[in-house]
């Protein structure tokens, strides 16, 4: 059939072939899917393990990422998300109806819990706060139909009593979901995490930190390993029409090979930061699960046996030390900047007003400003330096 110019611009006379084998797998664009015949449109179902039907639904090169995550985190199903706070809202919103109770540890990552007061305010669901390191404050009623865990805790790091509560959730018939973003499926695996092989249902990861390692990516990830709770989730996802793009998602494949590389040395200079900073005097208490001398060491330390901690440490000043001095310590620190975030190359600082974060009385936090370092790939003595130089400005 021959075709006009314009035509032949768009169906070519010649088409390459399609695939080769090369070190990072092809990268798919794509909105619309072009189906190969009638039988493969209706004879395909939402429930197939590779739905190629449209983009939203999924390309090879976000299952294959998608695959890889969940392989990575010990599950089996994924689903992709735009940000790590969309794969919260996704669960939240997949499984909280009017009147459910929904609990929280009083560590939360903070826009999860701006989501659920949304959600409690405009839908009537209730939002239940406990102390993630005391499975006695989980007091959960026939209402109860989630439960959150964090480890470690957003800001303060704690790491939870992850055995004890998710006993207690599985005793009462609710659904645990972990923000495994700290851990990234490194630490510890979060579907077979004790000698009992005790599992949560869902973890959602913020894809965003580690797996990208570039700070310039943002995703999120919801994997499970029971094929009910996936396609419920999946429903939601679609319906949502969330979807993410194929070159995000390339990108990400692409730094999966480093980021165990790079966890690593990202844990080991957070550990020789955290014993520099307990000597300094401003400081009243310094913050990591990995310290024997925290808190829920134990918990970090009968979970995480690969002995890995993330590259995050937090400091909370001396009450002497107001935010106005606190401020000036942040604007004199040369190569940690201010902002949000971890994981990337380029170690983070961002300070915190404790009172206003917490709802819940914590007799082992001090009193004082927070300061939560994010560690990057440079040289720790450097970083250590840089503290150094900074404390100047108190």
């Amino acid at each position: 059939m021959d075709k006009k110019f314009q035509t032949a611009l768009i169906h070519a006379p010649r088409k390459a072939g399609q695939y080769i084998e090369t070190i990072q797998p092809p990268l798919f664009r794509a909105s619309t899917i072009i189906f190969r015949n009638t039988d493969a449109l209706f004879n395909r179902h939402w429930t197939d393990d590779y739905d190629y039907s449209y983009g939203t639904h999924g390309t090879p090169t976000t299952f294959t990422l998608g695959d890889n995550i969940a392989q990575i985190e010990g599950g089996k199903y994924h689903l992709l998300t735009p940000s790590g706070l969309s794969a919260i809202n996704l669960v939240n919103s997949c499984f909280l109806y009017q009147g459910d109770e929904v609990w929280v540890p009083d560590n939360i990552y903070g826009p999860n819990m701006e989501h659920l007061n949304y959600l409690e305010s405009h839908y009537g669901i209730q939002v239940r706060v406990y102390n993630p390191i005391d499975v006695a404050t989980f007091q959960p009623t026939e209402k109860a139909k989630l439960l959150w865990l964090e480890a470690a805790g957003s800001i303060t790091l704690e790491f939870p009593d992850l055995i004890g509560l998710v006993k207690k959730a599985r005793a009462h018939n609710i659904l645990t979901a972990l923000d495994n973003t700290w851990g990234a499926g490194l630490a510890f695996n979060a579907f077979d995490f004790s000698n009992e092989h005790l599992s949560v249902d869902i973890t959602v990861h913020a894809l965003t930190k580690y797996p990208s390692g570039g700070g310039d990516i943002l995703m999120g990830s919801v994997i499970t390993q029971d094929k009910a709770l996936h396609h419920k989730l999946f429903r939601t996802h679609a319906v949502q029409g969330i979807a993410i793009s194929g070159d995000d998602a390339a990108l990400v494949q692409r730094s999966l090979a480093s980021m165990q590389i790079r966890y690593q040395h990202q844990s080991n200079s957070a550990l020789q930061l955290l014993t520099w900073l307990k000597t300094q005097e401003a400081f009243a208490q310094v913050l990591h699960s990995a310290d024997p001398e925290n808190i829920s060491h134990s918990y970090w330390k009968e979970t995480c046996q690969t002995e890995q901690s993330a590259g995050l440490v937090s400091v909370i000043f001396k009450a002497e030390y107001d935010m106005n001095a606190i401020r000036k310590f942040c604007d004199a620190l040369k190569l940690f900047k201010l902002g949000f975030s971890w994981g990337g190359p380029v170690s983070l600082v961002m300070l915190y007003n404790l009172a206003d974060m917490r709802h819940l009385e914590h007799s082992h936090l001090q009193q004082g400003i927070l300061v939560r370092f994010c560690i990057g790939l440079e040289d720790a003595d450097d970083l250590v330096a840089d503290i150094q130089q900074a404390l100047k400005a108190l």
